[in-house]
């Protein structure tokens, strides 16, 4: 078969299997098979590339599972550009947690169930536009992704960084529920006396409902801890966050 010569960007190379890390490495494929198919073979998902030139000719990530390799010689892979286009709606798999409670948090529409299974997942975030974000780059393959980032850190606090400069996120902190991510409403004291401890009634008098789960959420006494999370989201680069605080902690 026609052997490919492959060369990676850089910021792509750690995706590579360890001994072609030097970001060239050569691919024997049929004529037939697509871009995609080449990029899956050195391990790198068409989420993470910009655009591929195939001996000179640009091909853009849309056209990646469509576009054949024919007798192609070299193909030059480019990762994406940041920040990227997205639908600002995110999907996030099992391991991810801890993310979507703070993207959550920063007023991000995250959508995430951990009972999910990756065939889920794929056609959910085709069939309600969301952006897929996984630590699995093998779910990020499927055909039926539609857009998706692979998180390459175990950390948390290294994961939502990641997030914060891959997609320049327009940030509303306090404006959506931690457990379910729906819209937070204000309501007063009165609407949810019956549902408060006599301590929480008596020391707070700002509170708002959850529009999807009925959480109740106040300013309590972990919101320190919160606040450092949303004060960490602020960029140097003039981040504008929209301020809605009327979310803390049950």
């Amino acid at each position: 078969m026609p052997r490919v010569l492959v060369e990676v960007d850089p910021s792509l190379r750690a995706l590579l299997p360890r001994r072609e890390r030097s970001g060239r490495l050569g691919r024997e494929v049929a004529t037939t098979e697509t871009v995609a198919h080449l990029l899956q073979s050195v391990g790198v998902p068409r989420t993470e590339v910009g655009e591929v030139l195939i001996d000179g000719r640009r091909v853009e990530r849309d056209a990646l599972r469509t576009t054949h390799l024919l007798d192609a010689a070299t193909a030059v892979v480019r990762a994406r550009r940041r920040p990227q286009r997205h639908s600002g709606r995110f999907l996030l798999d099992v391991h991810l947690g801890a993310l979507a409670r703070r993207m959550r948090l920063l007023g991000v529409d995250v959508a995430y169930d951990p009972g999910a299974d990756d065939p889920e997942l794929a056609e959910r975030s085709a069939a309600d536009g969301r952006v897929l974000l996984t630590r699995d780059r093998g779910l990020l393959f499927r055909s039926a992704v539609p857009d998706g980032a692979l998180l390459r850190s175990d950390d948390v606090d290294e994961q939502l960084r990641d997030m914060l400069d891959r997609f320049a996120l327009e940030l509303t902190p306090w404006g959506r529920c931690l457990r379910c991510g729906a819209v937070l409403t204000r309501v007063s004291a009165a609407e949810v006396a019956a549902e408060l401890e006599h301590g929480t009634r008596r020391t707070y008098c700002s509170f708002s409902r959850c529009t999807g789960c009925s959480q109740v959420y106040w300013r309590g006494a972990h919101s320190r801890r919160l606040d450092a999370i949303v004060e960490g989201a602020r960029k140097p680069d003039g981040r504008r966050i929209t301020e809605n605080r009327h979310t803390g902690d049950r």
